[in-house]
């Protein structure tokens, strides 16, 4: 039987992403992601999946972000009862995030009932709390490059990807030899906490990434940078709102805060994580010894944990999170979502944006149509719960804290090929970065590549 691999999502956009691989006729979905973005890219969440969830055999999880994990309870919702195979840290995660997920969703629709800001009677969830319960009973981990047989007579084994905790690449073999290299999402060197992502030498078939294969990561010192903000909000009694993905970057975040305090050069102003998701991930960051890297490993064994509790304040229940909407600064809130999608980052945006005083600091990478790109293009007003708010606040952007490995990042990691892929397939990046990568692979390997359309097919013969 013919082997493929059929792309559902992340094709053409930066989100969603689930690849389908047929294997003796067998189904395996890599990655089970939520399309986030703009209403048109998040309907797409509500339309019927493209394969009957009973026939998938098995899926994989490359790592914990929610355009790659976020739509398996709906998944599962749906029918799927398969096994669901990733990392002990995605897994760690997933246990966190996708329960998080649901009830943000629930919340969300109440409250888009209770102030009647809703086309549909009533506004629904995608999924529930209840749903992320059973979806992570089907949860299998395994550790980085143990071998797992997979249905269609495959096997896979994880290696690590440096992107987030329990971040890897999925190697997966053939009955006949060959292999698929899922890249996930590649990472960058020589960042805190985790390891550096894992040199590969040779696959067959590829499947790469391309969220930042048109630019270049600032080489900006990201500390020095922080300090600045901080003083300069401690200064002027301001409020400082980051938008912080609460899986790598709130983490990686707080480890520059805390060199900053080590050093004495962090202001006496409260720090508050305002997301019961990022405090428990950061337990884990510091729990997972098979993700740290040396650096790591060291600090805690002295004692000295980057993630102290007495440096920051934990927000834990949405009435605490409200009081900080009338709060005077200087503090900082750091609250997700990362790209102002949901969460309540808006609620904090919409108390304070129109505020000349406050400082919102973005920290990775803003899709487009996502009301965090707006703000970080300069629009100069923009709409929240569907009230139009004047941007008076003061925009910085920390990209160099970004976990995606840039253009230059990634054309290093694939010069480690000792020999090109039968085909490079280039996914989950807005098309104009997908086809700069395209040309910069074209340019100096000269391998075949191709940068699917949703729901394109391809022989792997």
């Amino acid at each position: 039987m013919a082997t493929s691999i059929t792309f559902h999502g992340a094709a053409g956009t930066v989100t969603g992403s689930r690849h389908l691989l047929e294997i003796e006729g067998k189904k395996v979905l890599v990655d089970c992601g939520l399309f986030q973005g703009p209403r048109h890219i998040r309907e797409k969440n509500w339309e019927p999946f493209p394969v009957d969830p009973h026939e998938i055999d098995a899926i994989i999880l490359t790592h914990a972000h929610t355009d790659h994990i976020g739509f398996l309870p709906r998944l599962v919702k749906l029918g799927y009862r398969g096994p669901v195979y990733a990392t002990r840290g995605t897994i760690g995660l997933c246990r966190v995030s996708l329960p998080d997920s649901g009830r943000l969703q629930e919340e969300q629709a109440r409250f888009m009932n209770k102030h009647q800001l809703t086309k549909h009677d009533p506004a629904l969830p995608l999924y529930s709390e209840a749903d992320s319960y059973d979806a992570l009973k089907l949860l299998k981990p395994l550790h980085y490059f143990e071998f797992k047989e997979l249905p269609g007579k495959a096997q896979f084994r994880f290696m690590p990807a440096g992107h987030i905790l329990g971040s890897a690449y999925a190697e997966i073999y053939f009955e006949n030899g060959e292999r698929i290299l899922m890249g996930g999402d590649l990472g960058r060197y020589d960042r805190p906490i985790i390891k550096d992502p894992t040199a590969v030498d040779f696959s067959e078939y590829l499947v790469i990434e391309s969220t930042y294969g048109n630019r270049v990561h600032s080489n900006r010192d990201a500390k020095a940078e922080l300090r600045e903000i901080v003083k300069r909000g401690y200064r002027d009694g301001s409020v400082i709102l980051v938008p912080s993905f609460a899986i790598g970057r709130t983490q990686e975040l707080l480890w520059y805060l805390h060199e900053l305090e080590m050093e004495g050069e962090l202001p006496d102003m409260p720090i508050y994580v305002d997301s019961p998701m990022a405090s428990k991930t950061t337990l884990l960051y510091q729990e997972m010894d098979e993700d740290h890297d040396y650096d790591m490993k060291v600090d805690l064994s002295e004692g000295n944990s980057p993630f102290r509790e007495d440096m920051v304040k934990i927000i834990r229940d949405r009435e605490m999170s409200k009081e900080l909407n009338y709060a005077k600064g200087p503090f900082m809130v750091i609250a997700g979502s990362g790209m102002c999608t949901g969460g309540r980052i808006l609620h904090h945006l919409k108390a304070h944006i129109e505020n000349e005083n406050t400082i919102i600091v973005f920290t990775g990478y803003q899709a487009e149509g996502t009301l965090g790109r707006d703000i970080q293009n300069g629009d100069p007003e923009v709409k929240i719960f569907r009230g139009v708010h004047p941007v008076n606040a003061q925009i910085e952007t920390l990209d160099m804290l970004s976990a995606h490995a840039d253009s230059v990042e990634m054309l290093n990691w694939l010069k480690g090929f000792k020999e090109a892929p039968k085909k490079t397939f280039i996914v989950h990046g807005e098309p104009d970065a997908a086809l700069a990568l395209q040309q910069k692979i074209s340019e100096q390997l000269g391998w075949d590549t191709v940068i699917p359309a949703q729901g394109d097919k391809f022989d792997l013969n």
